[in-house]
């Protein structure tokens, strides 16, 4: 399952989601793709999607659940990246 969450952090003038997988790296690179997001999007275990990407991706299929689930989702899957381990 794909899931996203509302897009409510702020950076370059403009607010944005992370899009996550808890099934595999794979399935997130595919659902990227068919959203349009960039691979350079891709941070370690997540794609940073702009608000104006939020609505396509919920439409695909993502579910919407709160920013903190986001990282609990992640470590459940064991898909977690921390930034100290990269």
């Amino acid at each position: 399952m794909v899931y996203v969450d509302p897009p409510a952090w702020p950076a370059r003038g403009r607010l944005w989601s992370h899009l996550v997988s808890d099934v595999s790296y794979a399935e997130l690179h595919v659902f990227a793709e068919m959203i349009g997001a960039p691979r350079r999007a891709f941070d370690r275990d997540h794609y940073d999607l702009p608000d104006n990407r939020f609505a396509m991706a919920v439409w695909l299929g993502a579910r919407v659940v709160p920013g903190r689930e986001i990282a609990r989702l992640l470590r459940a899957a064991n898909l977690r990246r921390p930034k100290h381990l990269a």
